[in-house]
C-alpha cells in the first residue's frame, strides 16, 4: 500500500495561482499512474482533475487544459498540480490517487491521500 500526503492548498482570489504536492510513501512513486482528483462542496463525487503516467505522460479534464500542470519527480517520490488562472469553480478538496488501471474513475484508484483544500474567492 502506498501512503499519500497532500499540501499547497489554500485561499487565493480568481487569476491566483497555486502548487499542490503529493508524497508518496511505502512504495516509489514511479511504478504508478498518479493522479489528481477533486470534490466541489456539495460534490456527489470527486472528479478527475489530471493523472501523469510512468512515462510521463499527462491527461487533463477539458476545463483546465492549459491552466493546470502535473509533473512528478520520481526521485523524490512526489506528484505536483501546477494551478493557474484559478476561478471560483475550482473551488474544491484535491486528493492525488494511485491506481495500476488504465482509468479515470475515482473508483479505480487504490490509495488516496486525505485532501487539500482549495478556495478560490471572486
Amino acid at each position: 500500500q502506498v501512503q499519500l500526503v497532500e499540501s499547497g492548498g489554500g485561499l487565493v482570489q480568481t487569476g491566483d495561482s497555486l502548487r499542490l504536492s503529493c508524497a508518496a510513501s511505502g512504495r516509489p512513486a514511479g511504478q504508478y499512474v498518479m493522479a489528481w482528483f477533486r470534490q466541489s462542496p456539495g460534490g456527489k463525487e470527486r472528479e478527475f482533475v489530471a493523472r501523469i503516467w510512468r512515462s510521463g505522460a499527462t491527461d487533463y479534464r477539458d476545463s483546465v487544459k492549459g491552466r493546470f500542470t502535473v509533473s512528478r519527480d520520481n526521485a523524490k517520490n512526489t506528484v505536483y498540480l501546477q494551478m493557474n488562472s484559478l476561478t471560483p469553480g475550482d473551488t474544491a478538496v484535491y486528493y492525488c490517487a494511485t491506481s495500476f488501471v488504465n482509468s479515470i474513475k475515482s473508483t479505480d484508484f487504490n490509495s488516496w491521500g486525505q485532501g487539500t483544500q482549495v478556495t478560490v474567492s471572486s
